[in-house]
């Protein structure tokens, strides 16, 4: 499976972004997806995931900026970022693995190789 992102940009706070994750070669019938950033000097941190059934999850920090979607079984994925803020600045990763999402801790098998979002205020 390979996964690229693209919609990475600089924007001010207060703006809008949407990253896209592209997918290619799945061998299964479902996957999960989820949106992972990481910022400089911290852990990564999952924001959103997708899973077979389209249900999504979000990290505290950003419910209700931050949406994720698909389309066309998940060869598309999509993280909608709203009313951006500049603690929102980090490298955007997309990871999927079959069938279902793995757990707080759990290894995602497929990563991107990030788009970056930097926030100014």
């Amino acid at each position: 499976v390979q996964l690229v992102e693209s919609g990475g940009g600089s924007v001010q706070s207060g703006g809008s972004l949407r990253l896209s994750c592209a997918a290619s070669g799945y061998t299964y019938s479902a996957y999960c997806v989820g949106w992972f950033r990481q910022a400089p000097g911290k852990e990564r941190e999952a924001v959103a995931t997708i899973d077979n059934f389209d249900a999504t999850t979000y990290a505290d920090s950003v419910k209700g900026r931050f949406t994720i979607s698909q389309v066309n079984a998940k060869t598309t994925v999509y993280l909608q970022i709203d009313s951006l803020k500049p603690e929102d600045t980090a490298m955007y990763y997309c990871a999927a693995d079959a069938f279902f999402c793995p757990g707080p801790g759990e290894t995602w098998e497929f990563w991107g190789q990030g788009t970056q979002v930097t926030v100014s205020s």
